[in-house]
């Protein structure tokens, strides 16, 4: 992301509850546009009783039509993801409401200021993957030659692949991950989830196939319960998809326990998301 005059937020972190109220209740002010994104994102402060945050806001009437997703439902999807995120308690989403804005209703996130330099991903002329490393599979890179794509074999990234598999992101590129300088990692535009179709597509795909964390596992079990029909995410879901996407999300969880396995690509999609960077 690229955004003018970064504004240094006050009293305000992604894990604290208080967060959330800010961003929404908070007096929203337009500072810029952020160029290089694909629907229209505006760079913000947001302020609220002496406290003072940047974020990012993402006006529905600014979304881009899509031929497999309802139109104007993007913002909505965005706070799903946010809200499944932080049921699992890794705080791998910044924290994300749905509110009026100068431009009406749209996307409200925390901003998160990224750590360019940390090495998530690279391209390494060899056939494996050295060990610290995942491979995602060949890339072309110029006059017919091909490189290895391969992502750090981080446990911050191996769950945001469960997460991600939660919710169907159709769309897990290296420039959605934001490392911070706390040794935090983000994952954000989360616009094309919760599809009801198989539509997983990610740079994440080092642990295809293998095992699932123990506590990945357990997280799960707790995101199955909370979202039976009388649980909480369940209620919170309900009013941002639709009921069909809400059972698919079910119907995902169940399946992941079941096959105690990280997903595969299913070979009906493209798994890979293009531009993958």
């Amino acid at each position: 992301m690229s955004a003018p005059e970064r504004i240094p937020s006050r009293g305000v972190t992604t894990t604290d509850p208080a967060s959330a109220d800010l961003l929404a209740r908070g007096e929203l002010t337009v500072r810029g546009r952020i160029r290089d994104a694909s629907n229209a994102a505006l760079y913000c402060t947001v302020a609220h009783e002496g406290r003072e945050a940047a974020c990012v806001y993402k006006p529905v009437a600014g979304e881009r039509p899509l031929w497999d997703f309802p139109d104007g439902t993007l913002a909505q999807r965005e706070v799903a993801a946010y809200e499944v995120a932080a049921a699992t308690g890794w705080d791998l989403v910044p924290p994300t409401v749905l509110r009026e804005g100068p431009y009406g209703e749209g996307m409200c996130q925390l901003w998160i200021e990224a750590v360019p330099e940390a090495e998530l991903l690279a391209l390494v002329d060899a056939e494996e993957p050295e060990p610290g490393w995942k491979a995602i599979g060949l890339a072309e890179v110029g006059e017919g030659k091909t490189a290895l794509l391969v992502h750090a074999d981080d446990e911050r990234l191996r769950r945001l692949a469960v997460l991600d598999a939660v919710i169907n992101n159709a769309d897990r590129k290296g420039g959605h991950l934001l490392p911070t300088a706390d040794g935090g990692l983000y994952g954000i535009d989360h616009g094309v989830t919760f599809n009801t179709e198989n539509k997983l597509r990610t740079l994440l795909w080092g642990w295809a196939g293998e095992p699932l964390t123990g506590e990945a596992v357990e997280v799960l079990k707790v995101l199955k319960g909370t979202l039976e029909p009388s649980g909480r995410l369940a209620a919170t879901l309900a009013a941002l998809i639709t009921p069909a996407e809400l059972d698919a999300t079910r119907a995902r969880v169940d399946a992941l326990l079941e096959s105690g396995k990280h997903p595969e690509p299913s070979g009906e999609w493209p798994a890979i998301p293009w531009p993958p960077v």
